[in-house]
Parts: C-alpha cells; structure tokens; sequence
C-alpha cells in the first residue's frame, strides 16, 4: 500500500465525495411511509438487516472485481440478481457517479478504460462491481475495500433517516457507531461469499423498496 492510499480512503468515504448515494435512502423511505418503522428499535433493525442484505447480495461483487474477476461477467450477474427495479436503477445510477468521482481524483490510475469498456460493451455499470474494480485499481487492500462499501451502505442509511426526520443527527451519529459492529460481522461472514451463490437475505426489505415509485410524495430516488 502506498503512503497517500490511506488518504485516498478517508477521501472516497468522505460524504462529500460524490457517489450519488445522498440521493437514495436504500428503501428507507417506503419502509417509514409503509409503516414499518415506529421508533428507534425499527430503524436500528432495518439497518442491520440492510447491511446483511448488501453484505450478502453487493459485497461479493466488491470482492470478486477488486480480485481481478472478469468485469463484464460480474457486472452481468449483478444486473441478473439485482431484480428489484428500483434498487437495480439505483445501483446503476450510483456506478455511475462513483466512476465519475474516482476518474476525476485519480486520472492516470486506468478509470476511463473502465468508462470505455462500460460504453463499449453496453454494460449495465452497478455499483458494487464498479466499486471493486476502481478501489483494486487505486490500490486500495482488499478488506479496506469491503469496508469502504459498507461504510457508504450504513453512512447513506443514517444520514436518509436524518433527513427523513427518523432520527436526529446526534442519535444517528450514535447509532451508526452501535452498527460498526454490526458491519464488521458482516464483512466476516461475506467476504468470501462467490458472486454465484449472492442473494437477499430480508425479501421484506425487497418489498418495501419495490414500492418506492408508488409512494403519493418521496425525498429520495430510491
């Protein structure tokens, strides 16, 4: 690891750098207009339950392309699993964005040959394979990486429940602290999950962001 690698992470978890996941509370939105989030105890849950179900159907993905797995097959793969239309747009949109971010930090690291390749090939661009392949190319390790995913996951959860007035700021800043743990079990229990066998863990989460486009008034893209 190079010495401006630890910088470099600290700037891609930054919630300035823009990734576009501002924009999409990850089916939080509908869960809390749908009912299912009553207090403190829900919300907390619906987090831990969405970081398994990233850690189970995103991460592997992160894994695979930072480990230099063929892009266009995974990227492939994860438009198959992701059939949940709003977060398959949503991941797609924010693959998008982060491509974009990382190309204009790091110019001479490779990023536009993925830009081209995804234009090219006409690939659908999702987030967790894009996320893979750019952090292997800044020479970002492996579990910084992982990490790096499901930090943005829970960051993006607990800043929509702000806005979404769930939660007030410095709660959300303690319950994002309580799901550190949370996520570290995750990334034990993913890390080496084959692209092959991801899946969702919590089909209700599935539901409740399927119905986001249904919803009479939304803050957010997803």
């Amino acid at each position: 690891m190079t010495a401006s690698v630890p910088w470099l992470v600290l700037q891609l978890a930054d919630s300035a750098f823009p990734t576009g996941g501002f924009v999409h509370s990850n089916g939080l939105e509908s869960a809390a207009q749908l009912g299912a989030i009553a207090g403190a105890d829900d919300l907390e849950r619906y987090v831990v339950l969405s970081l398994d179900q990233y850690g189970h159907a995103s991460l592997p993905f992160v894994s695979a392309t930072h480990a230099g797995a063929d892009f266009a097959a995974m990227d492939r793969l994860c438009q198959a699993v992701l059939t949940n239309h709003v977060a398959n747009r949503a991941s797609r949109a924010q693959g998008s964005a982060w491509l974009t971010a990382a190309s204009a930090v790091a110019p001479g690291a490779g990023i536009q040959a993925l830009q081209q390749r995804i234009r090219d090939d006409a690939l659908p661009g999702h987030q967790a394979p894009i996320l893979g392949a750019v952090t292997a190319l800044l020479g970002v390790d492996h579990d910084q990486a992982l990490r790096l995913a499901l930090f943005q996951h829970l960051r993006a959860l607990v800043s929509s429940a702000v806005r979404l007035s769930l939660v007030g700021p410095l709660a959300a800043q303690a319950l994002q602290a309580r799901c550190f743990d949370a996520a570290e079990a995750t990334l034990a229990r993913c890390r080496d999950i084959d692209p092959q066998d991801a899946a969702a863990t919590c089909p209700l989460l599935d539901v409740w962001h399927a119905q986001h486009d249904r919803l009479y008034s939304r803050l957010f893209a997803s």
